[in-house]
């Protein structure tokens, strides 16, 4: 179990600026004006938690408290010290080896070996953090299998958060497909076969009326963010029960790395209510309850119980639902989006992210965001998903003009009895009702396509291969560059691969896909470079502008915006090679664009509970002087001292 960072109290230190003195935790210091400004002090609580302020731990160090490692020989050469305030820890040896929030390996200096007590316990020679790394990516592209890569990653995120989170960041591109889609799907499948060691925190169907306390177990009391799944869709691999733990995981590993939240903010949770799933109920090393889901109104009992515990120990925490059956996934967001922070990725971050994707390809066939009203768009699927997506794109056509009844009729919605039409409305959800045709129900995608020559295609079906060659010809003859963007996950559940794409349009589609797709060589010597939307570019900026403003809900305006700053992040030379989304070695600067975009939505409209109009003119310094950066910071024990 993480032990808590403790206070910081070193009273009577003191440290010499400009010539003078100034005495750290002291009634009152005294400082020269001149004096350059020092990173703010570190405030640490106890019961687990911890504040960081300033320049410290959990956020990056200005240039300027930046200098010269003092060895610059060998392995060292090109380092540098940053000025960092030290962390007081309770623990001491092995204790603090095995803090994966602590933990350096091999790179703890002499002096903290001596002082923390563990001289003897590591071998004698220190590795900085950059031998580290490469010696990480050793081991890690020396395994040509995917899941053994995921299981080496997951080993060092258990081990040494510091380590995991600077090999995220510094090669994304590399292990964004590693840690998360497509690999996280069979990492989620076989869970319980691969458990090693607790991470995060799992409430039952069996903990009812024990919730309000057990969110006290957790060791942290500054929690921003918490992704919570009950393991009801994983993906498009369905009901995986608690093996679903994966997605949680998975996601908070990019909220630190790609949005810039440190590690110890962050809280994935399992709502274990039971499984459908006819395997897990008879494996023998399942984890989770082997017992038929909860229905009706227990299930939604659990639910609340545990939001309400949550909400009532980290009031400000942000709660992104993940991964919920599409049955209840609408449901639980109309109930709480209201009344906590919370959001659900799968409606509202798929939408985001794929009318940025939309916005994008507008600008790669030269229009404009206003003619998104023009466009007559075929979606497959009918779940939360694919309804979360109609929903974000209808309000983007409001946006800019359209009427309802003119932005409704843009859309045509086909589950696996064809297009929605009024004849089902009886079984339809209100969602997929707002977006049922008057006529035609039951087409087939073929039928679809040729009666109505939709413009773009997004596929949302979970069903493998679903976009076939047919289909996509008869949508190529009504179209000169069709969208086409088979978002299912994983892989294997990929409407169409991005080479049948190209292959079937001659070249012409703009194209992004759920999970990602080697480039593409084309018969006349041209590369086409599929891109993924994923919703990796939003959900972090997202996170940390919410939690940076403290707003008060999640808004379909900043939904909006969202999407917008990730769109205009585009240059003109990645859309000249067909790309609708930028690099992935580019996401922590993506997040910052979004998270500004979503403060100053909140601030414009009275969301913001933190930040004021004042605030505006530096935002983007701001957030990024919030962004987690993941160095090793100078350990120091905690004392007491009786004077």
């Amino acid at each position: 179990m993480l032990r808590s960072a403790a206070p910081m109290l070193r009273r009577g230190m003191a440290r010499r600026t400009s010539g003078r003195v100034k005495v750290i935790g002291a009634a009152s210091t005294a400082v020269a004006p001149s004096s350059p400004s020092l990173p703010p002090r570190r405030t640490m609580t106890s019961g687990g938690g911890d504040r960081l302020r300033g320049s410290s731990w959990g956020e990056s160090i200005p240039d300027e408290h930046r200098e010269p490692d003092e060895e610059t020989e060998g392995e060292w050469e090109g380092c540098y010290r940053k000025f960092l305030t030290p962390i007081s820890v309770g623990s001491r040896g092995v204790e603090i080896l095995y803090n994966p929030l602590f933990n350096k390996g091999a790179a703890f200096k002499g002096g903290e070996r001596d002082r923390l007590r563990f001289r003897g316990l590591l071998p004698p020679r220190r590795m900085n953090i950059k031998i580290q790394k490469e010696r990480a990516l050793l081991e890690i592209r020396a395994e040509p299998d995917m899941i053994r890569k995921h299981i080496i990653l997951e080993d060092i995120h258990d081990r040494n958060e510091t380590l995991y989170h600077r090999i995220l960041i510094d090669h994304m591109e590399e292990m964004a497909p590693i840690i998360y889609t497509p690999t996280v799907g069979q990492a989620c499948s076989e869970f319980s076969v691969l458990y090693r060691r607790p991470r995060g925190m799992y409430f039952s169907a069996e903990d009812r009326g024990h919730m309000a306390a057990m969110v006290y177990n957790w060791p942290q009391n500054d929690v921003r963010v918490i992704v919570v799944t009950d393991g009801s869709r994983i993906l498009g691999l369905g009901d995986l029960g608690i093996n679903g733990m994966g997605i949680p995981i998975g996601k908070l590993s990019l909220y630190c790395a790609a949005g810039g939240i440190a590690p110890h903010r962050v809280l994935p949770v399992v709502l274990d209510v039971g499984t459908d799933n006819p395997a897990l109920l008879k494996d023998k090393f399942y984890l989770g309850l082997q017992r038929p889901r909860l229905q009706g109104s227990a299930y939604y009992q659990v639910i609340d119980e545990f939001i309400n515990a949550a909400a009532h120990r980290w009031p400000n925490v942000l709660i992104q639902f993940e991964d919920f059956s599409s049955d209840k996934a609408q449901t639980i967001l109309n109930k709480y989006r209201n009344e906590v922070l919370c959001f659900n990725d799968d409606i509202q971050g798929t939408g985001a992210t794929s009318l940025a994707g939309i916005l994008g390809a507008l600008r790669a066939r030269g229009e404009s965001p206003r003619s998104l009203g023009d466009q007559r768009i075929l979606i497959v699927g009918a779940g939360s998903a694919g309804m979360g997506v109609a929903q974000v794109l209808y309000q983007a056509m409001i946006e800019h003009g359209r009427s309802p009844e003119e932005a409704k009729d843009c859309f045509f919605v086909a589950d696996e009895r064809g297009l929605l039409a009024s004849d089902r409305l009886g079984r339809l959800s209100p969602e997929q009702a707002m977006f049922a045709r008057d006529g035609d129900g039951g087409l087939s995608l073929r039928e679809i396509v040729n009666k109505y020559k939709p413009t773009m295609i997004l596929g949302m079906s979970a069903v493998g291969g679903l976009f076939t060659e047919d289909l996509i010809r008869d949508m190529a003859k009504h179209c000169d560059r069709p969208i086409i963007f088979p978002l299912s996950n994983p892989t294997s559940k990929a409407e169409c691969t991005a080479e049948q794409a190209v292959k079937w349009t001659d070249g012409r589609c703009i194209f992004a896909s759920g999970s990602p797709f080697d480039p593409v060589e084309m018969e006349n010597g041209k590369t086409f470079y599929p891109t993924q939307c994923n919703n990796m570019f939003i959900f972090p900026g997202i996170g940390v502008g919410v939690t940076l403003c403290g707003a008060k809900t999640v808004t379909d305006r900043m939904l909006y915006v969202a999407a917008e700053a990730l769109a205009n992040y585009l240059s003109e030379e990645e859309l000249a090679l067909g790309k609708v989304f930028p690099n992935l070695s580019t996401i922590r600067d993506v997040s910052k664009k979004v998270a500004v975009a979503v403060i100053e939505e909140a601030i414009r409209t009275g969301q913001s509970s933190k930040l004021s109009e004042k605030d505006l003119r530096d935002l983007d310094a701001f957030v990024q002087s919030k962004m987690y950066d993941p160095i090793y910071v100078p350990l120091i024990e905690k004392r007491t001292i009786t004077i």
